[in-house]
């Protein structure tokens, strides 16, 4: 029983630090790197940096996936930080939906 407690502690401990290096919400159109360095998980001074040498020889990041196109950001990066990785500085409203009317 004890055994198990010290596991589960463990475990825990091991995790806590997870939790506080949570990807921070980050516009990688206009950011520069050492901001979106600190800001998504997992990237680090370098790798930021090539985000914004592919961003200045190509232009805005259209979709989060378009990171895959920079050298040592894969699938599982994106993944890990797609919910802070924004295109722009505010989301966007969501389309209204017009019911049309006919007129007689």
């Amino acid at each position: 029983m004890i055994r198990k407690l010290a596991t589960l502690a463990f475990a825990a401990l091991v995790s806590l630090p997870a939790l506080t290096f949570a990807a921070t919400p980050v516009n990688i159109n206009q950011a520069d790197a050492p901001t979106i360095a600190k800001s998504l998980d997992g990237i680090g001074t370098s790798r930021a940096e090539a985000i914004v040498a592919w961003r200045d020889a190509h232009g805005p990041f259209k979709k989060a996936d378009d990171l895959r196109h920079v050298k040592g950001i894969g699938k599982a990066t994106i993944e890990r930080n797609r919910d802070a990785i924004l295109l722009a500085d505010t989301a966007a409203p969501p389309a209204a939906h017009k019911r049309a009317t006919r007129k007689d």
